[in-house]
């Protein structure tokens, strides 16, 4: 799937690029996109060299965490769940702890802590993986969990709507919890269905009621504050929770008797060659990224979305964040990028503006997820990861519509 979806890019660039020579007489559409391959081949490097030190320390704290059976401790709470979503992972197996660790980090927005767990994650499970080039089906779930995750904290686009002049930049807070929210449940109901998995057990019920539960409270409580206050908090909990995993980690580790430094080092190197070995497979995924952006393909589809909705009637106000939709699957920066254009065009507290910023929101950058995920663990065949993933962004996309209409009209 994914090989046919990286050809589908490339060769979608391509006759976007035809188009516009022949038809539209753009002649510098070829080089535009050239250079759009060029600054992604740059990109991809500095992106894994920009992850070797992050790579490396938290690997590096992770093996501490191992050795001391302290991330089989944390395991413990959410196995339950964790065991009836993914059965072909034994009990107490060391990917129900870095899984554990992954949704913590990426619940609290905390991507540098993310990133490296979830590579942990993968790896574990790749040890159960009895087909080591083609995907299984934990992985699979737990790939479309990442790309749908819900954050509770999406304090960088309160900051690019304060930066502005949104008069109340945590305003659309609650619509995209509620977005990213809807994205996680679609994403993982859709998923159990594909693998047969029964998501009406009493046990997974209850965990997910309880997981909302936490969630409508995080929602009552900090729905109500202020810009300033909302980022204080938020940023003092997830950074004040962080600091102390890594004080836990290594007292355990001393509580044990390990030599914290030497376990240390040997999960540093580990992070430090994972980094340098992403770099073909991110290159891979973002030069068509690149190439399917220069080529102006995003554009036509916009326009064929406006034209369609104005012709059944539908109110067209949610095609200006259309471009934000299309981009967040494929590019993190290009998402950003856009939602910052859309509102210096249009206004922060403009309808664009708020749905721009919610989309933004909704879900994970999914291509960018499964390109370093399965460059990781060395897969090649994703089996149905991608058509998984994608229609969890699109419930994302959809609610995400549907509450800017709700709370902003």
């Amino acid at each position: 799937m994914l090989q046919r979806i990286w050809l589908f890019f490339i060769l979608s660039a391509f006759i976007a690029c035809l188009y516009q020579f022949v038809i539209l007489g753009n002649a510098t559409s070829f080089s535009e996109v050239m250079g759009a391959v060029n600054s992604m081949a740059k990109l991809s490097v500095e992106i894994a060299i920009g992850l070797v030190g992050v790579l490396a320390f938290w690997l590096g704290m992770f093996e501490i965490a191992e050795r001391s059976s302290l991330i089989s401790k944390l395991s413990r709470l959410v196995e339950p769940f964790l065991r009836r979503l993914m059965p072909d992972i034994p009990p107490s197996h060391p990917a129900i702890g870095s899984i554990t660790m992954n949704m913590s980090a990426n619940v609290l927005g905390l991507d540098n802590a993310a990133t490296p767990f979830g590579i942990k994650a993968m790896q574990d499970m790749q040890s159960l993986n009895p087909l080591k080039d083609t995907l299984s089906n934990p992985q699979i779930l737990f790939l479309v969990l990442n790309t749908s995750s819900v954050t509770l904290f999406p304090i960088a686009v309160f900051l690019y709507r304060a930066e502005q002049g949104a008069a109340q930049p945590t305003d659309v807070f609650i619509p995209i919890l509620l977005a990213t929210s809807a994205s996680t449940l679609v994403g993982l109901l859709v998923t159990c269905w594909v693998q047969r998995i029964n998501v009406f057990n009493h046990v997974v019920l209850l965990y997910l009621a309880g997981i909302f539960s936490v969630l409508a409270a995080v929602i009552l409580y900090f729905g109500q504050l202020s810009a300033a206050l909302l980022a204080e908090q938020s940023s003092l909990v997830a950074n004040f929770l962080l600091l102390s995993f890594i004080v836990v980690v290594l007292l355990a580790g001393w509580r044990k008797k390990l030599d914290c430094y030497e376990l240390f080092i040997q999960g540093a190197k580990k992070g430090f060659e994972l980094a340098i070995s992403l770099i073909p497979y991110l290159i891979a995924m973002l030069f068509a990224i690149g190439m399917l952006r220069a080529s102006g393909l995003l554009d036509l589809v916009m326009d064929g979305v406006a034209f369609v909705a104005t012709l059944v009637g539908l109110d067209p106000r949610f095609v200006d964040g259309i471009p934000n939709a299309l981009m967040k699957p494929l590019s993190g920066s290009g998402a950003r990028a856009m939602m910052i254009e859309t509102m210096q065009h249009h206004g922060a507290d403009s309808f664009a503006g708020r749905l721009a910023s919610i989309l933004q929101g909704s879900t994970e950058t999914t291509f960018y997820v499964l390109a370093v995920y399965l460059g990781a663990v060395g897969i090649k065949h994703s089996r149905h990861a991608v058509a998984c993933c994608l229609t969890a962004d699109l419930a994302g996309i959809v609610t995400a519509i549907a509450v800017t209409y709700w709370f902003f009209g």
